[in-house]
C-alpha cells in the first residue's frame, strides 16, 4: 500500500465484493473447462474443437479476441488456425512471425507463458501488425504442446486497459492443455485410419491375387479334360475346375462392398448365386435376403461356398439330366445371433433314406466340413415336390 495520506483502502464491504466477484469469475472459468473437457470426449472434429476453444476462452477472460496460432516449422510462422473477434481474411488466412521479436514467438522461444498488458510499451518484442490493425493494447500467451512438441500457441488479446494476472495464466494453460490432448486424440485416429487403410489395401491385393490363382488353377484343370479320354475322369476334372472357380469368384466378390474385415452377407450371398451359371444347370434361381447382417469375411466365405455347393447339388439332382426347374436361396436372420441359409428346390426329392451325414457325394462332404468350421446346424426338409437344406449359422464365431 502507497504511504500517500490521501490512499484510503477498499471499504470492508467493497472488499468483500471484488472478492466476491473474483470467485465468481473463477468459478466461471472452470466451468468452462469442464465444458471444454466433454467437447474433448466427445470426439467433437478438431476444426470445430479449435474453434469451440477459441470461443470459449475469450468468454472465461472476458476479451474481445482469442485466436489458436499453429506453428509451421518449415516457414518459421504461426498461421491463425481458429479464433474469434478477427474479420474477415484473418482465420486460416493470417501469418505472424514466429521468432522471438513477436509475442507468441517470445512465448514459443522461451518456452514460457507471457503477460503483456501493455503491449505499446514492450521492451521484450514488437507488437505484430495484425494486433495494431485492431488496436490490441494487452496479450496473453500460452504454449500449446501436442505429444510433447509444440503445436502452437493459445493467445487472447484485448482492446481494453484491464491487466492480465497471474491467475488468468492457470486458465489459458489449462484450456490449452485440454486442447493439446483433442490434437493429439485427432492424430492417433488419423494414424489409426491410415493404417486401417493400408490394411484394406493389403487385404484387397492378397485377395486379388488369391482369385487370379485360383482361375489359373481352374484353367489348368479344365485344359487338362480336352486331353483325358476318360469320360469319368474328365467329369471329375470339371467339377473341380467347378469348384475351385467358384472359390476364386468368392474372393472376387467379397469386396465389392465398403471394404473392410466384415460384409453384408445377403447381399455378398446375392452376388454369388447370381455368379451361378444358370445356363449350365438350366435353373431359375431365386434369391431373398435380409439386409444389414454384418459377419466377417471369414465366415462369409464358407457360407457362400456352402450356398455354391447346395445349389449346384439341387441343379444336378433335383433336375436331372438338365432338366428346368427353381431353386430359391434364402438368407435371414434365425435369432439367437444366428442366420439360417436355406437352398430349396421343387425337383424330384430326397431319396427315402437320405442321410446328409453319410452321404457319399462330395458336394455333401464339403457342405457338412464347412458346417463343422462354423459351428452351424444342418437340417433337411422333404417338400412337396423338392426338398429344402437349412444351414443355421452363428454370425459369431462360438467361444
Amino acid at each position: 500500500m502507497s504511504g500517500d495520506n490521501n490512499t484510503q483502502a477498499p471499504a470492508g464491504d467493497d472488499r468483500s465484493s471484488m472478492l466476491s466477484h473474483k470467485l465468481m469469475e473463477r468459478i466461471h472459468q472452470q466451468e468452462i473447462l469442464a465444458e471444454l473437457g466433454i467437447s474433448a470426449l466427445r470426439g467433437a472434429g478438431l476444426d470445430q474443437m479449435l474453434q469451440e476453444t477459441t470461443r470459449l476462452t475469450a468468454a472465461g477472460m472476458r476479451t474481445e479476441f482469442c485466436k489458436l496460432l499453429e506453428y509451421l516449422p518449415s516457414e518459421n510462422r504461426f498461421v491463425v488456425r481458429a479464433g474469434v473477434g478477427w474479420g474477415p481474411g484473418v482465420v486460416g488466412v493470417a501469418t505472424i512471425e514466429a521468432d522471438i521479436q513477436s509475442p507468441a514467438g517470445f512465448a514459443l522461444r522461451t518456452g514460457q507463458p507471457v503477460i503483456s498488458n501493455r503491449l505499446e510499451d514492450e521492451h521484450r518484442f514488437h507488437t505484430p501488425e495484425l494486433l495494431k490493425q485492431y488496436g490490441i493494447h494487452r496479450a496473453m500467451n500460452v504454449i500449446l504442446h501436442n505429444g510433447g512438441r509444440p503445436y502452437g500457441v493459445l493467445e487472447v488479446d484485448s482492446r481494453t486497459d484491464e491487466e492480465f494476472v497471474e491467475n488468468d495464466i492457470a486458465f489459458l494453460q489449462n484450456a490449452a492443455n485440454i486442447l493439446g490432448m483433442a490434437i493429439e486424440r485427432d492424430r492417433q485416429d488419423h494414424n489409426l485410419r491410415a493404417a486401417v487403410a493400408r490394411q484394406e489395401m493389403l487385404m484387397r491385393e492378397m485377395n486379388h491375387r488369391v482369385k487370379n490363382s485360383l482361375s489359373i488353377v481352374a484353367a489348368m484343370l479344365k485344359l487338362q479334360t480336352t486331353s483325358v479320354k476318360d469320360p469319368v475322369l474328365t467329369r471329375h476334372l470339371e467339377e473341380a475346375a467347378y469348384r475351385v472357380s467358384a472359390v476364386a469368384k468368392a474372393h472376387e466378390r467379397i469386396y465389392q462392398d465398403d471394404g473392410g474385415d466384415r460384409v453384408d452377407l445377403g447381399a455378398y450371398i446375392a452376388r454369388v448365386c447370381r455368379d451361378l451359371d444358370d445356363s449350365v444347370f438350366h435353373c431359375d434361381i431365386g434369391i431373398e435376403t435380409d439386409s444389414g447382417i454384418d459377419i466377417t469375411i471369414d465366415r462369409a466365405i464358407p457360407i457362400a461356398l456352402i450356398a455354391n455347393e447346395l445349389v449346384t447339388n439341387a441343379a444336378k439332382y433335383a433336375y436331372p439330366d438338365g432338366g428346368q426347374g427353381r431353386i430359391l436361396v434364402a438368407v435371414h436372420r434365425a435369432g439367437n445371433g444366428s442366420i439360417a441359409l436355406s437352398v430349396a428346390d421343387e425337383g424330384k426329392g430326397l431319396p427315402a433314406n437320405f442321410d446328409p451325414r453319410a452321404a457319399a457325394g462330395l458336394g455333401m462332404r464339403i457342405v457338412q466340413s464347412f458346417c463343422a468350421q462354423l459351428g452351424a446346424q444342418l437340417a433337411v426338409r422333404r417338400l412337396d415336390p423338392g426338398a429344402e437344406f437349412v444351414v443355421t449359422v452363428p454370425i459369431e464365431p462360438n467361444p
